[in-house]
């Protein structure tokens, strides 16, 4: 992990990823996939099917989505929609973890107990970071930002190209495909979900926008929440979110077997 990430060239192709403002930072992480996952044998074992093509209907679908959705002026979101954008946006297992302390904290299990369930949640994550990364620059999909702007040369006649329009928040410098939070926050809810069952009041809280809380009934309701809100954030389309979410679970699904 401590090797010099490689450069990853700039896509030129439509669909390809490439820099996103406003930095236009390189591509960070290159190299994560190499890392050897912890569980996992290989951090290709669950790697997402392959991307829609761009000339389809769901292509276009989840373009015109977030076009609407994660727009920074002039959308279509809900102030709901917005504070749940803003919320979300800090570093996503930062969440997960405290949203853990609560659960074992308010449990009182014991120190071996209380352990085993925050060394199978971070395994979990350790092994769906290297596998998200593996994924996304195997595919090397562009963000959305870049597929709003240069829709008119995606070759379908469904989307159409807004050359000025910007995202929310400030896009992540990877490529999109799968979304990470929805990763992420699958494996979470599926380990929690595990070792406390389906359904639990859950109060949340987040260093992006102190003083907020946001309350949910399950953890698959903070997974679906944290993850969508990438959409109207506008970093992220409903084809990341869902690869992501199918990664999320296969990963967690197989730590926890293991």
């Amino acid at each position: 992990s401590a090797a010099t990430p490689p450069l990853l060239p700039p896509g030129t192709a439509p669909g390809e990823y490439r820099p996103t403002p406003p930095a236009f930072a390189p591509a960070a992480f290159t190299h994560w996939a190499a890392v050897t996952p912890f569980v996992l044998d290989r951090a290709s074992r669950f790697r997402p099917g392959a991307y829609p093509a761009l000339s389809g209907a769901a292509y276009a679908k989840a373009v015109q989505e977030v076009a609407a959705a994660g727009r920074d002026t002039g959308t279509t979101r809900t102030a709901d929609e917005t504070q749940q954008a803003r919320f979300w946006a800090a570093p996503i297992w930062n969440y997960w973890n405290e949203i853990t302390q609560s659960v074992v904290g308010g449990s009182h299990p014991g120190l071996v107990v209380a352990a085993r369930v925050f060394a199978r949640l971070n395994l979990a994550f350790a092994d769906a970071v290297i596998a998200f990364y593996e994924a996304k620059y195997h595919y090397r999909i562009w963000r959305p930002v870049t597929a709003v702007r240069l829709a008119a040369d995606d070759g379908n006649p469904a989307t159409q190209g807004i050359p000025d329009w910007s995202s929310l928040a400030t896009t992540p410098p990877d490529p999109a495909y799968p979304g990470a939070h929805s990763v992420i926050s699958q494996a979470g809810a599926q380990v929690l979900r595990q070792e406390y069952g389906p359904r639990r009041p859950l109060a949340v809280t987040s260093e992006a926008l102190p003083g907020v809380v946001r309350h949910f009934t399950s953890f698959q309701d903070v997974a679906d929440e944290a993850g969508l809100s990438r959409i109207v954030a506008g970093v992220h389309t409903r084809l990341d979110h869902d690869a992501g979410r199918r990664l999320g679970q296969d990963v967690a699904t197989f730590v926890l077997r293991s």
